[in-house]
């Protein structure tokens, strides 16, 4: 997300929701994606997603006669047989890295990494029909003639211990986050971990859920147990029911051996007639609480572990069951030196016009995604745009000024009785 070189009519906006990386190049803290249904906004997530999990996974989650999940663009003859392709620019430990491929649902058809050590971008690896060429720093002599046709060189590089290929996954695997918003109570583990096991995470939840002003006076927490605990257990089972219980097992423990949460609870002030305090009331998180509320406390770690360590979030469906002033309250959040000091960045899709203001955004963080008559997705900056930094982007998008909104054709008979 680099910033373009213009100035935001509050002055603000220019020292809070930007970031300088050197004297050359400086990065947004935020975007949002705005778009009409089914313009193409969450197949821009699902293909972050997808090109992150083969990443990581294709040298060891795929086999050679597995195809690999890419899907051509079908309404045009003249791509239904190219390959697709995928390219992320990101900084690691102070250094620009460019990586990426292109893929048939049948094989790798390429695939390069570039980085820049001081000013002219160099090449480190580079694969195409021909084979894969790779420079000395990359230290790989023989894994290219043990990566298989339908697997990316670089993840089998970090299995085989390619030092720059581990970090690039490493990365990769802790510092981008990608979240669908109407699928994220998955999360509340991720967030109940933090809550037990970090005192530092903990409190800013805590501070953060009250801030939001849900209700919440305290949250009550209760593990499962650790992996020895749990298969501990099996030690009398018979054989047929070991491997029923150690299946059970992996699914209510996450990755790193440590307890998912049974139950989450929530402790609610309870009042007598008169007004007065006189003690508290338990409820559960999933079956007592609101859909909003159960949202809130699923991305809260999120928010908070992205905000503390500088990573990067991804949220499709960023306002699906939120209040329009606690998604602003959100994008605030990043939005800010004081709450953002380690240059987190948050990339959402919404439909949420609460948030096109030139109070919260410049321009160049607002993005559009538009079809054209050939099913073909467009994604294109407000920055783009000759627009006054004094209008309301909010009014202007939805008289349809930049495009991107739906064409509703007339409905006045479409109930007609007599039709």
């Amino acid at each position: 997300m680099v910033a373009a070189n213009l100035v935001a009519k509050d002055k603000r906006l220019d020292e809070n929701n930007i970031f300088s990386v050197d004297a050359e190049l400086s990065l947004l803290k935020s975007a949002a994606i705005y778009g009409a249904n089914a313009s193409g906004k969450s197949n821009l997530a699902r293909a972050m997603t997808f090109m992150k999990w083969f990443m990581i996974n294709s040298s060891k989650g795929t086999q050679i006669t597995e195809k690999i999940d890419v899907e051509p663009f079908r309404l045009s003859i003249g791509t239904e047989s190219r390959p697709s392709y995928f390219e992320i620019v990101f900084l690691l430990d102070e250094q620009k890295y460019r990586y990426g491929f292109e893929a048939t649902q049948d094989k790798v058809v390429s695939e390069w990494l570039f980085y820049v050590p001081k000013v002219r971008e160099t090449n480190i690896f580079k694969r195409d029909h021909s084979g894969i060429n790779f420079s000395k720093i990359y230290k790989a002599d023989g894994i290219q003639q043990k990566t298989r046709h339908n697997a990316l060189f670089l993840s089998v590089s970090a299995q085989f211990n390619v030092n720059i290929a581990e970090k690039i996954l490493n990365w990769v695997t802790s510092q981008l986050k990608i979240v669908s918003g109407l699928n994220d109570n998955g999360y509340q583990g991720y967030t109940s971990h933090y809550l037990v096991k970090s005192n530092v995470k903990r409190d800013a939840i805590l501070k953060l859920i009250g801030k939001l002003d849900l209700g919440i006076g305290e949250l009550d927490i209760e593990e499962v147990g650790s992996r020895e605990s749990l298969l501990d257990k099996t030690k009398n089972l018979p054989d047929e029911f070991k491997e029923l219980f150690n299946k059970v097992a992996e699914l209510i423990l996450d990755g790193r051996g440590e307890a998912k949460t049974a139950s989450i609870k929530t402790l609610h002030h309870k009042f007598d007639d008169n007004g007065v305090l006189v003690g508290k009331a338990l409820f559960d998180l999933n079956s007592d609480e609101s859909e909003g509320t159960k949202k809130i406390f699923a991305i809260s770690g999120l928010l908070v572990d992205s905000l503390q360590e500088g990573k990067t979030l991804v949220i499709d469906e960023f306002d699906a069951r939120l209040h329009p002033l606690i998604s602003y309250a959100i994008v605030e959040l990043f939005n800010s030196n004081e709450t953002n000091p380690n240059n987190s960045q948050l990339i959402f899709i919404t439909h949420d016009t609460n948030l096109l203001t030139n109070k919260l955004f410049r321009r160049d963080q607002i993005w559009f995604t538009e079809k054209n008559r050939y099913g073909v997705t467009d994604l294109y900056s407000l920055a783009e745009y000759k627009v006054r930094n004094d209008v309301s982007f909010e009014n202007d998008y939805i008289k349809g000024r930049y495009g991107a909104i739906p064409y509703i054709g007339d409905l006045v008979h479409l109930l007609d009785a007599h039709g």
